[in-house]
């Protein structure tokens, strides 16, 4: 049964009244949800920034969930971030915008983002973030922060170029353009994109996917992947074998070979 629950996080008191979204859990089937809810578009606060980094921090410690989906509410998933609350920020705060919007890439459990709509400016940098996006034929993408004077200031022009090159990442960034959610696909900024309607079928398929393999070996390889990106390829084939190393002496690379050499499906601890 989805059900809402009392986050355990050291910072508590940041977590007493969630800004603008809610945060449920599945116990049955190991899935946390967080919830983007202020309608019609679901405008992130700065409030919601660093609530929302507490909120990744104390999922990751949660062992009753293992995947966390991170959703909007209604027809849009985020039109972006509260402009005027730029103004009133400090330098200070503003500085750690960044390090709010990378708590999903930092968390050690797969995270999906499931995009619908408007997905522009944080919203869009919150989903660069995550383990995968899946969209649909609704969706938009956008980094439209030239038309305020701006620049993305939370990771996403630095992850985007990542993703599909410079060239590309300048014709989103440096003419506000939108991309539609087939386009993303197209690109690899999307894992998949599917009609509207089937956005929570494919979250959730996808969900019991990752839910299948070991999470040992699942937090390897995120924490492998995330590591090595920027490492030369002589660095990232050493660390891989230490990572592989490691987990040959894992209870769960145990079960996964005696399970294929007895035809069944492997039952895996996380140990």
């Amino acid at each position: 049964m989805t059900q809402e629950f009392r986050l355990i996080h050291p910072d508590q008191q940041r977590l007493q009244e969630l800004d603008g979204f809610s945060v449920t859990i599945d116990p049955a089937r190991e899935r946390a949800d967080i919830v983007l809810h202020r309608p019609p578009y679901n405008v992130i606060s700065m409030a919601a920034r660093d609530q929302l980094r507490a909120a990744f921090e104390a999922l990751d410690a949660d062992d009753r969930v293992r995947v966390i989906v991170l959703r909007g509410e209604g027809r849009h998933f985020s039109s972006g971030g509260d402009i005027r609350g730029f103004l009133e920020a400090s330098p200070e705060h503003v500085s750690k915008l960044a390090w709010n919007v990378a708590a999903p890439t930092r968390c050690g459990k797969p995270v999906i983002a499931a995009n619908r709509g408007y997905c522009f400016g944080v919203g869009f940098e919150l989903s660069l973030a995550c383990d995968f996006r899946i969209a649909t034929n609704t969706t938009e993408y956008a980094l439209p922060e030239q038309k305020l004077g701006q620049i993305p200031g939370s990771g996403g022009s630095a992850r985007l170029q990542k993703m599909v090159g410079v060239g590309r990442t300048k014709d989103i960034v440096m003419r506000s353009r939108r991309i539609r959610g087939q386009q993303a696909y197209e690109w690899g900024i999307a894992v998949d994109c599917v009609a509207d309607a089937e956005l929570e079928a494919a979250t959730d398929a996808l969900v019991d996917e990752l839910r299948a393999f070991s999470p040992l070996a699942q937090r390897t390889a995120k924490k492998l992947l995330n590591d090595t990106e920027d490492a030369p390829l002589s660095i990232a084939i050493e660390l891989e074998g230490h990572c592989y190393s490691r987990l040959r002496s894992s209870e769960d690379f145990r079960e996964g070979v005696e399970a294929f050499h007895a035809k069944r499906k492997a039952e895996f601890s996380g140990r």
